[in-house]
């Protein structure tokens, strides 16, 4: 994120160069970079004139080039798009000698998406020459947690360690999406507004009670007839939660956490070899004491079986949420 950072603070400068090369697995960072320059090089006036945009599947490098030889005609700057630059039929290899010698007036943006671009490739080595490229990577789910409190506190807005992890249960790890629910946060808030469970509820429409997040902390606690009050919950408000995959995959991540915290000799770092903020820390501490070696093994082993059943791995037809309520049955059993 760091490099992110000073990226999009080098275009808040107008410090540009003539080649972005942006890819990689999160296409948030992608298209917010785009956007920044987008909206800092080009002006309503300009953008009839000073901006190209390709596609692709549609377009090829000789038209890219084309462009990009153009000089502005009312900015500072002739801009040229290329998104879904992964899908572009063609070679590369133009666009490479092209950067050799570079319309400096004018500024490519490279959109390859869900992939890293080839590091052999003749435009990454042009690139890294008179260019930027970013590689960008999907967050861990820590990471992700630590991503939206800064964006909470950069839209001004409060929020303590628990609703902060509610959030991320609410939103989940969609970078874009979470983005779009801080603006309307912002739409409907004040400044400084503390955000709380009960505002989750009403604007983003997660029970503080029956999500995800609670049920790992009742699984913990080997609390049985809570779990079963909140897959019962799931079941009947199927909108309001993930997919039952990413529940069980999540319940894999809790019980492996639960295995390494048992493994721990020194508890002094546990939260930053799990992966987890410390101040959840406590539920893996408390688990640990509720579930030993034994059955915590036996538990990842039930919940990898339970995630192939949920993708319809020897399963013809069942309720999703009976697969679920299934494997906690096990779980406490074992």
């Amino acid at each position: 994120m760091q490099e992110f950072n000073e990226l999009m603070s080098s275009i808040d400068k107008g410090e540009y160069k003539p080649f972005y090369l942006l890819s990689g697995s999160e296409p948030y960072f992608i298209d917010s970079i785009e956007n920044k320059i987008t909206d800092k090089v080009i002006h309503k006036a300009s953008r009839s004139f000073d901006y190209s945009l390709f596609y692709g599947k549609e377009a090829d490098s000789n038209q890219i080039i084309e462009a990009a030889k153009r000089f502005p005609l009312v900015g500072s700057h002739h801009l040229v798009v290329v998104r879904e630059a992964q899908h572009l039929d063609k070679s590369t290899d133009l666009i490479a000698e092209y950067l050799s010698n570079p319309q400096m007036q004018t500024i490519i943006v490279f959109c390859f998406k869900h992939k890293a671009f080839d590091k052999r490739k003749k435009l990454y080595k042009a690139a890294r020459k008179v260019g930027v490229i970013m590689e960008t990577k999907t967050l861990y789910d820590n990471q992700v947690v630590q991503w939206i409190g800064d964006r909470l506190h950069a839209a001004q807005f409060k929020i303590d360690e628990k609703t902060l992890q509610l959030l991320f249960e609410a939103l989940g790890n969609d970078l874009s999406k979470i983005e779009k629910e801080i603006g309307k946060l912002k739409i409907i808030l004040e400044d400084n507004s503390q955000i709380t469970p009960q505002l989750i509820e009403q604007h983003v429409g997660l029970s503080k009670d029956y999500n995800n997040f609670e049920l790992y902390k009742a699984v913990g606690k080997r609390d049985f007839l809570q779990c079963s009050k909140i897959v019962k919950y799931m079941a009947e408000n199927p909108k309001n939660h993930h997919p039952l995959t990413l529940t069980i995959f999540g319940l894999y991540n809790f019980f492996r956490r639960v295995l390494l915290y048992h493994s721990l000799g020194d508890k002094s770092k546990a939260a930053e070899l799990l992966g987890v903020r410390p101040y959840f820390i406590k539920d893996y501490e408390y688990a640990s004491k509720k579930f030993s070696l034994k059955q915590l093994i036996k538990a990842i082993t039930l919940t990898l079986e339970a995630d192939l059943k949920s993708k319809g791995v020897g399963m013809k037809s069942a309720n999703q949420y009976y697969i679920l309520q299934d494997l906690l049955v096990k779980v406490f059993a074992a």
